[in-house]
Protein backbone atom coordinates (compact mmCIF):
# COMPACT_ATOMS: atom_id res chain seq x y z
CA UNK A 1 0.00 0.00 0.00
CA UNK A 2 1.19 3.51 -0.80
CA UNK A 3 2.36 5.66 2.07
CA UNK A 4 0.29 8.71 3.09
CA UNK A 5 3.11 10.94 1.83
CA UNK A 6 3.08 9.29 -1.59
CA UNK A 7 -0.71 9.50 -1.78
CA UNK A 8 -0.62 13.16 -0.82
CA UNK A 9 1.97 13.85 -3.49
CA UNK A 10 -0.23 12.15 -6.05
CA UNK A 11 -3.18 14.22 -4.86
CA UNK A 12 -1.35 17.42 -5.77
CA UNK A 13 -2.74 16.67 -9.21
CA UNK A 14 -6.12 15.57 -7.89
CA UNK A 15 -7.85 15.90 -11.21
CA UNK A 16 -6.29 15.84 -14.67
CA UNK A 17 -8.68 18.54 -15.90
CA UNK A 18 -9.93 20.65 -13.00
CA UNK A 19 -7.51 23.02 -11.28
CA UNK A 20 -6.43 22.27 -7.73
CA UNK A 21 -8.28 24.63 -5.40
CA UNK A 22 -6.52 23.71 -2.16
CA UNK A 23 -3.37 21.77 -1.39
CA UNK A 24 -1.88 21.29 2.05
CA UNK A 25 1.33 19.51 2.90
CA UNK A 26 2.90 18.21 6.12
CA UNK A 27 0.64 20.31 8.36
CA UNK A 28 1.33 20.15 12.08
CA UNK A 29 -0.25 22.20 14.84
CA UNK A 30 -2.63 22.23 17.75
CA UNK A 31 -3.15 23.87 21.11
CA UNK A 32 -0.47 25.20 23.41
CA UNK A 33 2.60 23.08 22.92
CA UNK A 34 0.70 19.96 21.84
CA UNK A 35 0.34 19.02 18.19
CA UNK A 36 -3.10 17.57 17.43
CA UNK A 37 -2.48 17.45 13.68
CA UNK A 38 0.76 15.72 12.76
CA UNK A 39 2.11 15.86 9.23
CA UNK A 40 -1.23 15.84 7.37
CA UNK A 41 -1.26 16.34 3.60
CA UNK A 42 -4.02 16.39 1.00
CA UNK A 43 -5.63 18.31 -1.85
CA UNK A 44 -8.96 18.97 -3.53
CA UNK A 45 -9.74 20.16 -7.05
CA UNK A 46 -12.50 22.36 -8.40
CA UNK A 47 -15.82 20.53 -8.48
CA UNK A 48 -14.75 17.87 -5.99
CA UNK A 49 -15.33 16.95 -2.35
CA UNK A 50 -12.59 15.76 -0.03
CA UNK A 51 -14.19 14.05 2.98
CA UNK A 52 -12.08 13.90 6.14
CA UNK A 53 -13.26 11.12 8.41
CA UNK A 54 -12.11 9.45 11.60
CA UNK A 55 -13.07 8.91 15.22
CA UNK A 56 -13.92 11.76 17.56
CA UNK A 57 -10.91 13.64 18.88
CA UNK A 58 -8.37 12.61 16.24
CA UNK A 59 -7.73 16.10 14.83
CA UNK A 60 -10.31 16.52 12.04
CA UNK A 61 -11.81 19.81 13.26
CA UNK A 62 -8.36 21.11 14.16
CA UNK A 63 -7.27 20.46 10.58
CA UNK A 64 -10.19 22.51 9.23
CA UNK A 65 -9.38 25.37 11.62
CA UNK A 66 -5.81 25.31 10.36
CA UNK A 67 -6.98 25.42 6.74
CA UNK A 68 -9.07 28.51 7.53
CA UNK A 69 -6.39 30.10 9.69
CA UNK A 70 -8.10 29.97 13.09
CA UNK A 71 -5.21 27.83 14.35
CA UNK A 72 -1.66 28.55 13.24
CA UNK A 73 0.36 25.92 11.42
CA UNK A 74 3.49 25.05 13.36
CA UNK A 75 4.91 23.45 10.22
CA UNK A 76 3.68 22.76 6.72
CA UNK A 77 2.14 24.69 3.85
CA UNK A 78 -1.36 25.59 2.67
CA UNK A 79 -1.87 26.73 -0.91
CA UNK A 80 -5.18 28.10 -2.20
CA UNK A 81 -5.36 28.35 -5.98
CA UNK A 82 -1.57 28.22 -6.07
CA UNK A 83 -1.02 30.93 -3.46
CA UNK A 84 0.63 30.22 -0.11
CA UNK A 85 -1.83 31.20 2.64
CA UNK A 86 -0.54 29.43 5.76
CA UNK A 87 0.31 32.81 7.32
CA UNK A 88 -2.80 34.63 6.07
CA UNK A 89 -5.46 35.71 8.58
CA UNK A 90 -8.94 34.10 8.44
CA UNK A 91 -10.69 37.28 7.26
CA UNK A 92 -8.27 37.54 4.37
CA UNK A 93 -8.73 33.86 3.50
CA UNK A 94 -12.46 34.48 3.32
CA UNK A 95 -11.88 37.47 1.07
CA UNK A 96 -9.70 35.31 -1.18
CA UNK A 97 -12.56 32.84 -1.66
CA UNK A 98 -12.87 30.41 1.27
CA UNK A 99 -16.07 29.88 3.25
CA UNK A 100 -16.01 28.06 6.58
CA UNK A 101 -18.92 26.51 8.48
CA UNK A 102 -17.61 25.45 11.91
CA UNK A 103 -18.83 22.57 14.03
CA UNK A 104 -19.10 24.60 17.23
CA UNK A 105 -21.01 27.89 17.46
CA UNK A 106 -22.10 27.64 13.81
CA UNK A 107 -24.38 30.71 14.02
CA UNK A 108 -24.62 34.03 15.86
CA UNK A 109 -27.09 33.13 18.62
CA UNK A 110 -27.96 36.73 19.51
CA UNK A 111 -28.90 37.65 15.94
CA UNK A 112 -32.05 36.76 14.04
CA UNK A 113 -32.08 34.11 11.34
CA UNK A 114 -32.37 36.91 8.77
CA UNK A 115 -29.37 38.76 10.18
CA UNK A 116 -27.32 35.56 10.28
CA UNK A 117 -28.00 35.08 6.58
CA UNK A 118 -27.41 38.65 5.44
CA UNK A 119 -24.81 39.98 7.88
CA UNK A 120 -21.95 39.79 5.38
CA UNK A 121 -23.99 41.07 2.42
CA UNK A 122 -23.80 44.74 1.47
CA UNK A 123 -27.44 44.97 0.37
CA UNK A 124 -28.81 42.61 3.08
CA UNK A 125 -30.96 41.02 0.37
CA UNK A 126 -32.48 37.54 0.74
CA UNK A 127 -32.43 36.95 -3.02
CA UNK A 128 -29.42 34.65 -2.88
CA UNK A 129 -31.27 32.30 -0.52
CA UNK A 130 -34.30 31.39 -2.62
CA UNK A 131 -32.96 27.94 -3.55
CA UNK A 132 -32.13 27.29 0.12
CA UNK A 133 -35.58 28.43 1.27
CA UNK A 134 -37.13 26.00 -1.23
CA UNK A 135 -35.12 23.15 0.30
CA UNK A 136 -35.30 24.25 3.92
CA UNK A 137 -38.67 26.01 4.56
CA UNK A 138 -37.78 26.29 8.26
CA UNK A 139 -35.49 29.22 7.31
CA UNK A 140 -38.05 31.60 5.78
CA UNK A 141 -40.50 30.63 8.52
CA UNK A 142 -38.06 31.69 11.24
CA UNK A 143 -36.47 34.82 9.74
CA UNK A 144 -37.37 37.01 12.72
CA UNK A 145 -36.44 34.43 15.36
CA UNK A 146 -33.20 34.59 17.33
CA UNK A 147 -30.87 31.92 15.96
CA UNK A 148 -29.98 30.87 19.50
CA UNK A 149 -33.48 29.47 19.95
CA UNK A 150 -33.11 27.06 17.01
CA UNK A 151 -32.38 23.39 17.57
CA UNK A 152 -28.87 22.11 16.95
CA UNK A 153 -29.86 20.66 13.58
CA UNK A 154 -31.62 23.88 12.54
CA UNK A 155 -28.51 25.88 13.38
CA UNK A 156 -26.50 23.55 11.13
CA UNK A 157 -28.95 24.13 8.28
CA UNK A 158 -28.69 27.90 8.78
CA UNK A 159 -24.90 27.77 8.80
CA UNK A 160 -24.87 25.51 5.73
CA UNK A 161 -27.16 27.83 3.76
CA UNK A 162 -25.13 30.90 4.69
CA UNK A 163 -21.84 29.24 3.75
CA UNK A 164 -22.94 27.88 0.38
CA UNK A 165 -24.80 31.06 -0.54
CA UNK A 166 -21.50 32.93 -0.61
CA UNK A 167 -20.67 30.99 -3.81
CA UNK A 168 -16.97 30.87 -2.94
CA UNK A 169 -14.49 28.66 -4.82
CA UNK A 170 -13.83 26.62 -1.65
CA UNK A 171 -16.16 25.66 1.21
CA UNK A 172 -15.00 24.06 4.47
CA UNK A 173 -17.79 22.18 6.27
CA UNK A 174 -17.30 20.76 9.76
CA UNK A 175 -19.89 18.11 10.68
CA UNK A 176 -22.66 19.77 8.61
CA UNK A 177 -25.21 16.98 9.23
CA UNK A 178 -24.84 16.81 13.02
CA UNK A 179 -28.38 16.78 14.45
CA UNK A 180 -29.94 17.21 10.99
CA UNK A 181 -32.85 14.99 9.91
CA UNK A 182 -32.20 12.70 6.95
CA UNK A 183 -34.73 14.44 4.69
CA UNK A 184 -32.72 17.66 5.09
CA UNK A 185 -29.42 15.83 4.64
CA UNK A 186 -30.72 14.74 1.23
CA UNK A 187 -31.31 18.42 0.40
CA UNK A 188 -27.76 19.21 1.52
CA UNK A 189 -26.48 16.56 -0.88
CA UNK A 190 -28.42 18.09 -3.77
CA UNK A 191 -27.11 21.59 -3.02
CA UNK A 192 -23.52 20.36 -2.73
CA UNK A 193 -23.81 18.50 -6.03
CA UNK A 194 -25.18 21.64 -7.71
CA UNK A 195 -22.29 23.70 -6.33
CA UNK A 196 -19.78 21.07 -7.48
CA UNK A 197 -21.21 21.32 -10.98
CA UNK A 198 -20.28 25.02 -10.94
CA UNK A 199 -16.70 24.28 -9.83
CA UNK A 200 -16.96 24.69 -6.06
CA UNK A 201 -14.52 22.55 -4.09
CA UNK A 202 -15.34 21.23 -0.62
CA UNK A 203 -13.41 19.88 2.34
CA UNK A 204 -15.96 18.18 4.58
CA UNK A 205 -15.31 16.75 8.05
CA UNK A 206 -18.02 14.19 8.67
CA UNK A 207 -18.95 11.34 10.99
CA UNK A 208 -22.05 10.36 8.99
CA UNK A 209 -20.63 7.85 6.53
CA UNK A 210 -23.93 7.52 4.64
CA UNK A 211 -23.77 11.25 3.86
CA UNK A 212 -20.06 11.13 3.05
CA UNK A 213 -20.61 8.30 0.59
CA UNK A 214 -23.12 10.44 -1.33
CA UNK A 215 -20.80 13.42 -1.80
CA UNK A 216 -17.17 12.27 -1.54
CA UNK A 217 -14.77 12.16 -4.47
CA UNK A 218 -11.80 11.52 -2.15
CA UNK A 219 -11.35 10.36 1.42
CA UNK A 220 -8.72 11.38 3.94
CA UNK A 221 -8.88 9.12 7.00
CA UNK A 222 -7.20 10.49 10.12
CA UNK A 223 -6.27 8.69 13.32
CA UNK A 224 -4.31 10.25 16.20
CA UNK A 225 -3.62 13.32 14.08
CA UNK A 226 -2.09 11.44 11.15
CA UNK A 227 -3.36 10.31 7.75
CA UNK A 228 -3.80 6.54 7.82
CA UNK A 229 -5.72 6.17 4.55
CA UNK A 230 -6.09 8.40 1.48
CA UNK A 231 -7.95 7.29 -1.61
CA UNK A 232 -10.47 8.13 -4.27
CA UNK A 233 -14.07 7.08 -3.80
CA UNK A 234 -14.43 3.41 -4.67
CA UNK A 235 -10.86 2.51 -3.79
CA UNK A 236 -11.75 1.84 -0.15
CA UNK A 237 -14.41 -0.64 0.94
CA UNK A 238 -17.08 0.53 3.36
CA UNK A 239 -15.79 -1.85 6.02
CA UNK A 240 -12.36 -0.20 6.01
CA UNK A 241 -13.93 3.23 6.40
CA UNK A 242 -16.20 2.06 9.20
CA UNK A 243 -13.24 0.55 11.02
CA UNK A 244 -11.81 4.06 11.43
CA UNK A 245 -15.07 5.57 12.64
CA UNK A 246 -15.79 3.27 15.57
CA UNK A 247 -13.68 2.07 18.49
Amino acid sequence: MSTPAALAAADTAVNDVAPVRLAFDALAGGYGGVDVVRGVSGAVAAGEVLCVIGRNGVGKSTLLKMLFGEIACRTGTVRFEGRAIEHVEPARRRALGISYCPQERPVFDDLSVRDNLTLMRADRSLGAFERFFARFPILPQRLGQHAGTLSGGEKKILSFARGLSEAQPLVLLDEPTEGVQWENIVHMVALIEAAKAHGTAFVVVEQNLAFAELIADHYLVIDQGRVVLAARTGELGRERLLAHLHV
